[in-house]
């Protein structure tokens, strides 16, 4: 545990000891790599302002033992490093994909990217269509991310961290207030204890004074969107949009727009599910995600 940093939930602490952290850039990056070890791999990317243990109910549930899988925190999530000397660019968090997969020996991916790591993963398709990446790109499926980002709506405090003051917001922000404002992204009512998993995990190692900087991503869509949209327009491997119909933020007709532009895209609903499915309807995304890896 880093100095200063809270106590873990007992769920969060388990999640811990059964993965491990290497050293990328000079950065601490946790990791849990499960499977045989394999040069081809199903990898997870979380989002803003959770962490891999969003896939925590999901993972147990996929069907197939022998298929390697990899979840990691990107830099100023969960429980890998949060310096504040790091821009927490897009750009950035993409170069840390790429190394931790090169560290692990990874040359074929099938992708699972929610929230923010579906920027991420836009980034990645764009260094894909240039040559640039250094494993194969086999598959896609993409959930609840605000990939257009004029189209998404924003909610108030992340509108609020996106201002001068978001800073000072961040730290005066409360268990209390963040529980509650994740509760109105999601349809389904997420039990207590899941909340302060994903709260602890968010201030461990002095996370909240990132905050303001960690969103900052939201930002790059906008600059970055020829760059990104066009790598989508252009993809040549098989897409799945898995959505939470019910989403107040990556509204579904992002959904419906992704799934018009990205060729041959299946566009699968989960109904009566907001912006975090994996955590509110496991067994759902779990069947669609065996699917998809099948």
């Amino acid at each position: 545990m880093f100095s200063g940093s809270p106590a873990l939930p007992l769920a969060v602490s388990v999640w811990q000891q059964r993965g491990q952290t290497c050293q990328i850039a000079g950065m601490d990056i946790f990791y849990r790599d499960t499977g045989p070890r394999l040069p081809n791999a199903v990898v997870f990317l979380h989002g803003f302002p959770s962490s891999s243990f969003d896939w925590h109910a999901v993972l147990p549930l996929l069907d197939n033992p022998a298929q390697r899988v990899i979840v990691f925190d990107l830099p100023g999530y969960g429980l890998s490093s949060k310096p504040a000397g790091y821009s927490y660019s897009l750009m950035e968090q993409a170069d840390i994909v790429q190394m931790l997969l090169k560290r692990l020996g990874v040359k074929q991916v099938k992708l699972i990217a929610h929230d923010m790591g579906t920027s991420v993963t836009c980034e990645l398709l764009a260094r894909r269509e240039r040559g640039l990446l250094d494993f194969e790109l086999s598959k896609l499926l993409l959930m609840n991310g605000s990939v257009h980002i004029e189209m998404a709506h924003l909610t108030p405090s992340q509108k609020v961290l996106l201002t001068p003051a978001g800073p000072l917001f961040a730290q005066v922000s409360s268990r209390t207030i963040f529980k509650l404002q994740l509760q109105k992204i999601v349809s389904k009512p997420l039990p207590e204890q899941e909340l302060e998993a994903m709260w602890s995990l968010m201030v461990w190692n002095d996370g909240k004074s990132r905050l303001a900087k960690i969103i900052g991503y939201v930002r790059e869509r906008s600059k970055f969107r020829d760059r990104w949209i066009g790598a989508l327009n252009r993809l040549d491997i098989p897409v799945t949009l898995l959505w939470g119909r019910d989403d107040p933020v990556a509204v579904a007709a992002i959904a419906e727009k992704l799934a018009d532009e990205i060729p041959g895209a299946e566009l699968v609903w989960l109904e009566g599910v907001g912006h975090y499915p994996q955590l509110e309807a496991p067994a759902e995304v779990a069947a669609v995600i065996d699917r998809f890896l099948a």
